[in-house]
């Protein structure tokens, strides 16, 4: 349960937090930036530190228990040294796992969804249907609400060529196609036929199947074989987390400029943010939300919409 954070009431956060990234600096990896951020790395984990009207916020993390008190100790006892002008008080919430965090409250989530353009007939049938032969495995469906902006978003682009990599029971293939210009084509990728055969008769009904195109296998095989040229407008990744960075890689060669990534999931569950996590699918998702927000060929903007949205677009 390497997740802790701690508001420390003070009138001088931006001070106290230059003062631990310069002073640490000398024994650890240290970063500042020029919104009131900054970070301090050591061996055994990391604390986040932000100055805010509230206080000096700190969010420690580590790859086991004992990791994480060490870091809880030095930050700790370093702010307090600095604080000859006042008495500070720092106060650890009890660790918890990535997982264990409340991502979408009920009640905000009941609210999001009474307050965006609700589904269609259309969709609710292919929602109920989904549940009814996936049974848990529905969970893989994108929401109402992200469905609503994916439609939004490919209106936005004014897009006719889109690919969508994971195509499940086609929620979100349905999404993506009606926000394209008339004469548009979708390509989505699936492994295998076992959910997408879900899917076709929901295209036919809204008018929708003659401009999405299934392929079914390996997903990378589908865009290696796209023209090399930037031919597509926008692109949504929904599939194998493990294959995101190639994933991404790929179609951003193919992207137009001004042409749109969606990557969806990419807080696995609040599992990203804790380092206790290191299946292949964690480590290739940190690395991928890191190389994302430097990557200059494209501007970014991560979103906390359901398990995580980044939305990237191709300068």
């Amino acid at each position: 349960m390497p997740l802790s954070t701690a508001l420390v009431a003070t009138d001088r956060p931006a001070r106290y937090l230059k003062q631990l990234v310069s002073h640490l600096g000398h024994k650890a990896t240290t970063r500042l930036s020029g919104d009131g951020r900054g970070a301090v790395t050591f061996g055994t984990g990391t604390c986040g530190l932000a100055a805010t009207p509230d206080g000096l916020s700190l969010i420690a993390t580590a790859t086991d228990a004992e990791s994480l008190v060490r870091v809880q100790d030095v930050v700790a006892r370093h702010l307090v040294r600095f604080a000859t002008q006042e008495e500070l008080s720092v106060e650890w919430t009890k660790p918890m796992a990535g997982e264990d965090l409340d991502i979408l409250d009920t009640v905000l989530d009941d609210y999001l969804l009474s307050h965006c353009t609700p589904p269609d007939s259309i969709l609710q049938d292919l929602a109920a249907s989904t549940r009814e032969v996936t049974g848990s495995a529905s969970r893989m469906q994108v929401s109402p609400d992200e469905g609503a902006l994916l439609t939004m978003l490919t209106r936005l682009v004014g897009a006719r060529f889109a690919v969508e990599v994971g195509t499940f029971t086609g929620y979100s293939t349905l999404s993506i196609a009606r926000g394209m210009a008339d004469g548009g084509r979708l390509i989505t990728c699936d492994v295998s036929d076992q959910w997408t055969t879900v899917a076709r008769p929901f295209w036919e009904r809204a008018g929708m199947a003659d401009r999405i195109d299934l392929n079914l296998g390996p997903a990378i095989e589908t865009l290696r074989a796209l023209p090399e040229e930037p031919v597509i407008d926008i692109a949504f990744i929904d599939a194998d987390k493990d294959n995101y960075p190639v994933y991404y890689e790929e179609i951003v060669t193919r992207l137009r400029p001004g042409g749109l990534i969606v990557l969806d999931n990419v807080f696995l569950g609040g599992r990203v943010f804790d380092p206790a996590y290191q299946e292949p699918h964690h480590l290739a998702m940190r690395r991928l939300n890191g190389f994302i927000a430097g990557d200059e060929r494209m501007e970014s903007v991560m979103l906390p919409l359901r398990d995580g949205v980044t939305l990237a677009r191709k300068r």
